[in-house]
């Protein structure tokens, strides 16, 4: 059994967070930029704002990336 609140801990440290919300917002306005199937790529966008906003990764996970500060 896997307890929620160890998994849910921040994994996204700070300059990894800027870079994911620039990156999310770039590829959401793709949305609005692009024409045709290519624009709905544009929707990722939303994966990188809300990993940023919330500063947890479920990539990471499981392979134990933590690009956040860590309490000694």
């Amino acid at each position: 059994v896997v307890n929620p609140e160890v998994t849910m801990q921040a994994n996204v440290g700070g300059i990894d967070r800027t870079i994911r919300i620039v990156a999310g917002l770039v590829l959401l306005s793709l949305v609005f930029l692009l024409e045709g199937n290519a624009r709905w790529w544009g929707l990722v966008g939303i994966v990188l704002l809300f990993t940023g906003f919330v500063r947890w990764c479920p990539l990471y996970v499981p392979f134990g990336i933590k690009t956040c500060a860590t309490k000694r």
